[in-house]
């Protein structure tokens, strides 16, 4: 066999390969028992912590905003007058509160740009932990805004709250997919979806009148952040540093063998341990691709435009959209205004409940299904609000029709697209291209919700109802895409993953007469030969080196 076709031949799996740990609760070869073991205690804490002062916040800031919005502004109006002698303008006023929800965006990119930067000095786990600093100072300047009467502490806060959360939603995916085994990395990598979702709900429930959503106390709302922050801080240094970090950029073979044991719950790490070793055997001598590496490399092209077309669709397949409706849709159906908010926190329900049946089916059904099903259904519903809205007062049921699609657009959302994005951001690159892939991917995340944020008003004017179509062409967009693209990664490693898409990528490196990186880390960690020999000498890696390797 030549080198293309053993860069592409399946993993073998002989006598070598260890069995179940000793002391370990038999399968009885059911998948349920398999995951059973996988799940330890060290990984499920590690996902909560992680998750809860991070994507959580991350939720939370999307949604708390909403509801003191006339306190918020009336603040705006108060502290301009106090200054100026005289009321702001209703467009100065617009700008402002533009200002500050947009803001958030901004604070996010720049929070992404930093993440390569941060995770190379202090890990997957210390850059959250670091990132904890962010929330705890944004909760205190927004918190205290109203006291001190300066608005642009608020703004300057929701600012830094964007950076907090341009850093967790690169930092803690990373965390997770390394931190997890093969057979649940899926479903652990979607406790941060889940955690966005729950996060956008509580910012609904505390936004309400009788909590925390009235003019003398909204500023609590913005103080809340802190709890997640200070619950991961104390939380957080009790668990280990990603395995793989510590054995493929700090080559502590020690740390990371606890690492593992501790996050598998067994003794015999062996196996696990092997198949990092076999990465770095190829990697010693190879640093950290660069962003600009990374996109212009022929070896990863269908990886990095995989990424940017789910990261873009994640943000402009219309969901934000839902939320301008969703008031008015209630309204038309005859649920009195006061009732409204309350009836909005089915939406969260919704969404929660979605992601949490995504979680528990991912492995079942496997990333590919859900992504594609995911947005075809949105295509579909998106066809049908169209039709509902345009013609809602031809019968006092459409309304209700209307409402039916909404809560399916959200549904079909959080079930795959939601959260799948970050999943395979994480899967797709090796251990020195997975920090640049996030930066790629967390970049695209932040402009398209910037674009979003800045363009849809411009769209629903112009277009009204039939705004949808808009949408409902851009998920049929990713729905094609993926079905004739995108691999299934479910139970797979990293190296039979890039092995996937080294189909895709032999044709490309041909023309340029070039070998792939991928190939040879996939031969390394395919040929059980060298399971316990010494690793290649340094002409040998050398030699990889010089033909391109990452």
């Amino acid at each position: 066999m030549d080198s293309w076709e053993l860069s592409l031949a399946p993993l073998p799996c002989g006598p070598s390969c260890p069995g179940p740990p000793e002391g370990a609760c038999p399968s009885s070869g059911t998948l349920g028992g398999s995951r059973r073991k996988d799940w330890s205690c060290s990984l499920i804490v590690a996902s909560l912590v992680g998750a809860f002062g991070s994507s959580f916040l991350y939720g939370y800031n999307l949604s708390v905003v909403n509801a003191p919005a006339p306190y918020i502004k009336a603040f705006y109006n108060e502290s301009w007058e106090r200054r100026h002698g005289h009321p702001t303008d209703p467009d100065t006023l617009t700008l402002l509160w533009s200002v500050t929800v947009s803001i958030f965006a901004i604070g996010g990119l720049v929070g992404t740009l930093m993440v390569k930067l941060i995770g190379r000095v202090l890990g997957r786990k210390y850059t959250l932990l670091v990132n904890n600093g962010f929330a705890i100072s944004a909760a205190l300047l927004m918190a205290c805004s109203l006291q001190a009467g300066t608005f642009e502490m608020l703004i300057v806060g929701r600012f830094i709250m964007g950076v907090d959360g341009g850093i967790a939603l690169s930092a803690l995916p990373m965390y997770l997919s390394e931190i997890s085994p093969k057979e649940i990395r899926g479903s652990l990598g979607q406790v941060t979806a889940i955690f966005i979702c729950v996060g956008v709900f509580t910012g609904q429930v505390l936004g309400l009148p009788e909590l925390l959503g009235k003019e003398s106390t909204w500023p609590y709302l913005f103080g809340v952040i802190a709890v997640p922050a200070v619950v991961q801080l104390v939380s957080l240094p009790f668990l280990p540093e990603s395995p793989r970090y510590l054995l493929l950029e700090k080559h502590d073979q020690v740390a990371a063998e606890q690492a593992f044991r501790t996050f598998l719950g067994k003794e015999d790490v062996s196996r696990e341990l092997e198949e990092v070793l076999a990465e770095r055997r190829v990697q010693r001598n190879v640093r950290l691709v660069s962003v600009l590496e990374l996109l212009t490399s022929p070896f990863v092209r269908w990886q990095v435009g995989t990424v940017v077309i789910t990261m873009a669709c994640y943000q402009l397949c219309g969901l934000n959209a839902i939320w301008f409706y969703t008031n008015s849709i209630f309204g038309k159906a005859g649920i009195p205004p006061e009732n409204i908010p309350y009836i909005t926190l089915s939406t969260g329900g919704i969404e929660i409940l979605a992601a949490v049946f995504s979680g528990l089916v991912i492995e079942r059904l496997g990333r590919r299904p859900l992504l594609i099903g995911g947005f075809g259904l949105m295509t579909l519903f998106f066809g049908i609000l169209t039709a509902t809205l345009t013609l809602q007062d031809h019968a006092p049921w459409v309304p209700y029709l209307s409402i039916v699609c909404i809560l399916a657009i959200i549904a079909s959302f959080c079930s795959g697209p939601g959260g799948i994005p970050f999943i395979l951001t994480g899967e797709f690159f090796q251990q020195s291209q997975r920090p640049a892939a996030f930066i790629v991917a967390g970049t695209v995340n932040w402009l398209s919700n910037f674009a979003v944020g800045l363009l849809f008003p411009f769209i629903q004017k112009s277009l009204d109802t039939y705004c949808f179509l808009v949408f409902a062409a851009i998920c049929l967009t990713g729905a094609v895409y993926f079905y004739f693209v995108l691999p299934e990664t479910k139970n797979r490693t990293y190296a039979e993953i890039s092995q996937e898409f080294a189909k895709r990528n032999k044709a490309f490196a041909k023309r340029n007469k070039a070998f792939p990186p991928e190939e040879k880390i996939d031969l390394a960690v395919t040929d059980e030969k060298m399971i316990g020999k010494p690793e290649p000498d340094s002409s040998t890696l050398d030699s990889y080196v010089k033909n391109g390797v990452v």
